[in-house]
């Protein structure tokens, strides 16, 4: 046939088919039959018997002769049996061999440039069988193979249509189970002129963005994470949920929200942490370490947990060297000694403890243990931690040495006395502030500048002492003027100032007294007022001042009770004349009168003992008013509403007034 010719080398290299081993035709073996069971019939015994006897003799010839015919009988039908047999199984054979199905071919060992369109298409889609992108993609290759003149051409067409389509379903298979590479390789083997083909470039920058996009949003939360934000980490997470790809939607979604959580629990462990070593203290941070240490390897807080231990280390060394300073030298190297290795300050600690035991020795403060210090601290070598640090030490220690050698000499000068302490001052003023030695040497300098001081001021107040004594104005003052030469900043300077205020304080005694005794005696004569007004010429800051405003209020407070005493009679004296005009007008005994007389006596407010008169009397009168309103309120129930009007709120009877007037408002007939 035309189809099966040899199709031409076409492809380069042989395609494998796995898996598609040919099928061994079988041939069905006649079935084995066994040979016959041949049973050994029993031999008949010699009988001896006697010769005489013919009869038994005949007997035994035709027994012997019936076993005979038995026999054969028994092997006739065993033959018989064994030729159905091998004839029904000569048929079976016959058949099986006339309908049996060709067998598969055995693709992986074709030799592919020689090979037939038949074999190439059966081999294709044995391929093509196994859905997998390989595999057809290998299905492809084969029929694609055919020369465009070919008599199967059209169909290996369709076929690769068909199998181009189903390559890239199984790539967006391979894309949805996360192997992003798979299925890339996979679409682009699709050949260029099919269909399919088309949507190649597309599908493939669909693939690549989505994934682009994912691990953005995996780097995001990671990032998040490291920083313990963790509302981003899981927004960010969230963010996979809304990609179109199975495989970021829930393994990597499970993965990474499993790891922000974990991360989570992580870092509140590190925030409680870092609260402990916000507080201080040695226990804290101790406590705050080892939370620290809980953090596994392979957390995102890891590497920050890691930073943070090397931090308490760094609060516990500072710690350390916060002891030493209050000069406790066994605690301070027993915090050192407890900072962990992990902090990676192993080196620093050592380099802390040679500093540690120089400065105890230097704190003794004299020459030879200042050496001292400086020797144990150069055993700190240029490529330790903390040499810069000992270098400074050293510097100091060495200042301290010189500046000590030089604040001894100028003591020895002070000793002269005289000129020397001049000479001293100036010895001790080379001492530079930057050497440790400077506020000592100041603190000396103060001292001798005060005996210089001391020495040249205690004449002049001396002199002035003498011109106060015959304690008048004019001595007071001179004394004043000749203290005034010891200016501030002197030795003398704060007793010079405390007796320049005692003489001035006499001063103002004798000028303003006569004021004061003016006054007392203005006071003691009932002059009140005039004696303030002359206190008054005593101002603010002299020193009767105080004296003088202590008369004066005492006397403003009586000033002020006879005012009030005053003001009292005449109030009283007011009150009684408007409760006698309220009587009179009430005796008339007319409601026009009563109503006036209450009005009146209303108007008395103080003293207490006449507002309570007038209060009876108001109440008395507003009953005399409701008596007449009931005596008018048979003929005239308009008059007597009108006189029961007049009676007051407050009183006793004002409420049975307003019924009764509510009952003659009734009796009033409408007009």
């Amino acid at each position: 046939m035309g189809h099966d010719r040899p199709v031409p080398a076409a492809v380069k290299h042989p395609v494998r088919i796995s898996n598609a081993t040919p099928v061994q035709r079988r041939s069905p073996s006649p079935p084995t039959n066994p040979s016959p069971h041949r049973e050994d019939l029993p031999q008949s015994a010699t009988v001896t018997q006697n010769a005489g006897s013919p009869r038994k003799s005949q007997g035994g010839r035709l027994w012997q002769f019936g076993d005979r015919w038995r026999r054969r009988l028994i092997n006739w039908k065993t033959l018989l049996a064994f030729s159905f047999i091998i004839c029904g199984g000569s048929a079976a054979l016959a058949l099986a061999y006339i309908f049996q199905l060709p067998g598969l071919p055995n693709c992986p060992a074709v030799f592919w440039p020689l090979a037939s369109a038949s074999m190439r298409f059966e081999c294709a889609r044995i391929a093509a069988s196994k859905q997998t992108a390989k595999d057809l993609l290998e299905a492809i290759v084969l029929v694609d193979g055919l020369p465009a003149d070919h008599a199967m051409r059209e169909e290996a067409n369709r076929l690769v249509e068909l199998w181009s389509q189903e390559v890239l379903k199984l790539a967006e298979d391979l894309f949805q189970q996360g192997k992003l590479q798979q299925a890339i390789d996979a679409a682009q083997q699709i050949p260029a002129r099919v269909t399919a083909h088309q949507l190649v470039e597309q599908r493939v920058k669909r693939w690549q963005t989505i994934w682009a996009k994912a691990e953005k949003a995996y780097q995001n939360a990671e990032a998040a994470m490291k920083k313990r934000q963790w509302r981003q980490a899981f927004q960010s997470a969230i963010d996979l949920l809304n990609l179109d790809n199975r495989y970021w939607q829930t393994t990597k979604y499970d993965e990474l929200t499993n790891r922000i959580n974990t991360a989570r629990i992580d870092g509140n462990k590190l925030y409680e942490a870092e609260r402990l070593a916000d507080d201080g203290g040695l226990a804290n941070l101790l406590e705050a370490v080892k939370l620290a240490e809980q953090i596994r390897p392979e957390s995102y807080i890891y590497p920050l947990a890691q930073e943070k231990i090397k931090g308490f280390g760094r609060k516990m060394l500072a710690l350390a060297e916060e002891t030493l300073e209050r000069r406790n030298l066994q605690e301070a190297i027993a915090i050192a000694n407890k900072i962990p290795e992990n902090a990676k300050l192993t080196e620093e600690v050592k380099d802390f403890t040679i500093l540690a035991n120089a400065q105890s020795q230097a704190w003794q403060d004299t020459v030879v243990n200042l050496e001292a210090a400086i020797s144990q601290a150069q055993r700190i070598q240029p490529t330790r931690p903390l040499y810069k640090k000992a270098q400074q030490w050293i510097t100091r220690w060495q200042y301290s040495i010189a500046g000590l050698a030089q604040l001894d000499r100028a003591r020895l000068l002070a000793q002269g006395r005289g000129g020397g302490l001049e000479a001293a001052i100036a010895a001790a003023s080379l001492i530079s502030p930057t050497n440790p030695r400077y506020r000592e040497a100041q603190t000396q300098i103060q001292s001798w500048q005060s005996e210089i001081q001391t020495s040249q001021d205690r004449p002049i107040l001396d002199q002035a002492e003498q011109l106060a004594l015959p304690a008048d104005v004019a001595s007071l003052q001179a004394a004043i003027n000749q203290a005034t030469q010891i200016t501030s900043g002197r030795a003398l300077y704060k007793e010079a100032q405390g007796r320049i205020q005692q003489w001035t304080s006499q001063i103002q005694q004798i000028q303003d007294q006569p004021y004061l005794d003016q006054a007392r005696a203005y006071a003691a004569a009932g002059n009140l007022r005039t004696a303030v007004k002359i206190v008054e010429q005593i101002r603010s800051g002299r020193s009767l001042y105080g004296a003088a405003q202590t008369d004066a209020a005492t006397w403003r407070k009586q000033i002020q009770a006879d005012v009030n005493q005053a003001q009292a009679q005449s109030d009283l004296a007011q009150a009684e004349r408007t409760l006698q005009d309220a009587r009179q007008m009430a005796s008339v005994g007319l409601p026009a009168s009563l109503a006036n007389a209450i009005q009146l006596a209303n108007q008395i407010t103080r003293p207490a003992t006449l507002r309570s008169e007038a209060a009876a009397a108001v109440n008395d009168w507003s009953l005399q008013l409701l008596q007449l309103a009931q005596q008018q309120s048979t003929s005239n129930p308009a008059a007597a509403i009108a006189i029961a009007q007049r009676i007051p709120a407050g009183t006793p009877v004002y409420l049975e007034a307003q019924t009764q007037i509510a009952i003659w408002q009734k009796m009033i007939p409408v007009q």
